[in-house]
């Protein structure tokens, strides 16, 4: 498996063009990059550099014409073997990163420094506590993604795409040998978030048409000529029918007769082997912070019990006369709050986004010429899905049981993943200009996060929550968020049962039981990772509140945010750093202004 496991590609960097100004964080960058370079530069750089290579070779990948890495011809190898030599070779490169002088770097290295530092860092402790003996989680797993989200264009991609295909059988059985490692020193994925999820390998065990890699093969576009398609489709079928299907299939019988009866009954991390080290470099991947659970489970209480009054308030306002429980029960039971069908809640998706669009002027200088659509989640994965995820092509929005998908949480669903959150992230990253290679591929989950949940709350500012019931779902998906804190050291730390977590969360939300049940089951199979979505926030609602209180009548959003994103990903003590040096040179432009 890749080695950012589990993490989503791209989110990086400046942006360009569409005809508005460049902010004041692109012309800092351009002109440090016209700056002499430092030997501690030149060592830095030919660090990356070499790695970002060897990666391509470790991970079966190349770069397209954006300097983003995509698939080749075959999967990686993912055996122990591969694996050991992984960890030594990125141990290695932490030892020469700490001889490289940082106070010497020019400040966009200093920042390439941070990150690379930062992921290399992780990736090797994910090696050494051997993590790839859990290949998946109770919603991402290594069976999926190997067919892509919508279909090649070109007929070279459907060409490597049957490569990747043929080699399916030997990556299935490392990952199965892999597993059976796991069964046996008792470091597997908790046997409650695995129930069920043999189901989405069903659908790849069909032989024929139904199969979801030949829907892909039956969607080749006219661009590719019509002889080809006929080739291309033909060689699906008869790989599909002999290598694919039979792989899915053995896989499945494994998933059923071994590896879930025998998966671990606790759901604590710090239970397993070198469980609270284990945890606490979790904590560290995902927050990209220096904090311990026990800080971050009390943060969690005080933030819940702060949301609580301010849904209190939204209820008065309502005119709702009842209890708070009373009113959950009220939103969850209520027909007025739930589409009738999946067009229609795609719909309404689509419509904030577009509202949305209209109003990005006021929040960027600088806005990306890539577009995204709106699409349901695939079938094969819906019922045990989360209720949205954005990305570069798509956002998707989970269609399935519509009356627990409530129409007042999909506003701030949407500005979350969809505009100005993960897909519009996405489209920045891709118009980005020149960065190194390795940050275009690297995501922390506490800046996108973060900014995700930032931009729900941004709705607020845009007055796009237009009843006080989508004012409630937003406020009800920051306590579930803030909630997370609470939850997931309660799980991994304190001991928590799972019953106890689906109590909390449903006690503190509107959230439908059937996403509570899919959450809990995603905290508990992933470790660490529900921390840092508020973390993120939290640390980005802060800057904005120190900007503000600097700049005065002089804060301008829009350039605080192009300083934000036009950053990329970086771990949060990064951005607090970055971003107090904006504020200062913001204060001081102001300060010389006539």
């Amino acid at each position: 498996m890749k080695h950012h496991i589990f993490l989503l590609s791209g989110l990086v960097a400046l942006v360009s063009g569409c005809g508005f100004p460049m902010s004041a964080v692109a012309q800092s960058a351009t002109i440090s990059a016209e700056q002499p370079e430092s030997d501690a530069d030149r060592a830095l750089q030919a660090l990356y550099e070499a790695e970002w290579e060897w990666s391509l070779q470790e991970f079966a990948e190349e770069t397209d014409e954006n300097g983003r890495s995509e698939p080749t011809d075959h999967l990686p190898s993912v055996t122990p073997e591969a694996q050991a030599r992984r960890l030594a070779y990125w141990t290695d490169v932490l030892a020469q990163l700490e001889k490289i002088d940082v106070d010497r770097l020019s400040p966009e290295e200093r920042i390439n420094y941070a990150v690379f530092r930062t992921k290399i860092a992780a990736d090797a402790n994910n090696l050494r506590y051997k993590r790839y003996e859990r290949p998946f989680n109770s919603d991402t797993f290594f069976w999926g993604g190997l067919n892509p989200r919508t279909p090649p264009s070109e007929a070279d991609e459907y060409r490597k795409l049957l490569g990747r295909m043929r080699d399916i059988p030997r990556y299935f059985d490392e990952n199965i040998e892999n597993m059976r490692a796991g069964l046996a020193r008792g470091f597997t994925v908790p046997k409650v978030s695995t129930l069920g999820r043999d189901e989405t390998i069903v659908p790849y065990t069909d032989l024929g048409s139904d199969n979801p890699f030949m829907k892909t093969f039956m969607n080749i576009p006219d661009s590719v000529p019509a002889a080809e398609r006929k080739r291309l489709a033909a060689e699906a079928e008869q790989v599909v029918r002999d290598i694919v299907a039979p792989a899915y299939a053995k896989l499945l019988t494994f998933m059923r007769e071994d590896y879930i009866p025998s998966a671990n009954e606790d759901i604590m991390a710090e239970n397993l082997p070198d469980g609270p080290a284990f945890y606490q470099s979790q904590i560290r991947e995902y927050t990209t912070l220096d904090m311990t659970a026990e800080d971050i489970h009390e943060l969690g209480l005080k933030e819940v019990a702060r949301i609580r009054a301010d849904m209190d308030a939204t209820i008065a306002e309502t005119g709702f006369d009842g209890s708070f429980e009373e009113f959950l029960e009220f939103l969850r039971t209520d027909p007025q709050f739930y589409a009738k069908t999946p067009k229609e809640l795609l719909s309404f998706s689509a419509y904030v986004a577009k509202r949305v669009d209209g109003k990005l002027k006021d929040l960027f200088t600088v806005l990306p010429r890539y577009r995204f659509t709106v699409l349901p989640v695939p079938d094969e994965l819906a019922p045990i899905y989360t209720s949205g995820r954005g990305g570069l092509e798509s956002c998707l929005m989970n269609t399935y049981d519509l009356p627990s998908r409530p129409l007042y949480n999909l506003t701030a669903l949407t500005l979350h993943e969809c505009v100005p959150g993960h897909s519009h992230q996405a489209a920045m990253a891709l118009e980005a200009p020149d960065r190194p290679d390795f940050r275009r591929q690297t995501y922390f989950s506490g800046y996108g996060e973060g900014w995700g949940l930032y931009c729900e709350w941004l709705g607020t500012v845009l007055g796009v929550y237009d009843t006080p019931y989508e004012e409630f779902g937003r406020q009800t998906f920051e306590m579930w968020r803030a909630a997370r804190l609470v939850i997931d050291t309660g799980i991994h730390h304190y001991g928590w049962s799972r019953q106890q977590a689906i109590d909390y969360l449903l006690a503190n939300t509107a959230l439908a039981r059937i996403d509570v049940e899919n959450e809990i089951d995603r905290y508990i199979a992933w470790p660490g990772q529900a921390l840092a979505y508020k973390l993120g926030e939290m640390t980005i609602r802060d800057l904005r509140a120190k900007a503000q209180a600097e700049l005065g009548d002089d804060f301008d959003q829009r350039p605080f945010h192009d300083a934000i994103i036009n950053m990329g990903s970086v771990p949060l003590d990064t951005l607090v750093a970055e971003m107090d040096r904006f504020i200062q040179e913001q204060k001081a432009g102001a300060d010389a202004a006539p």
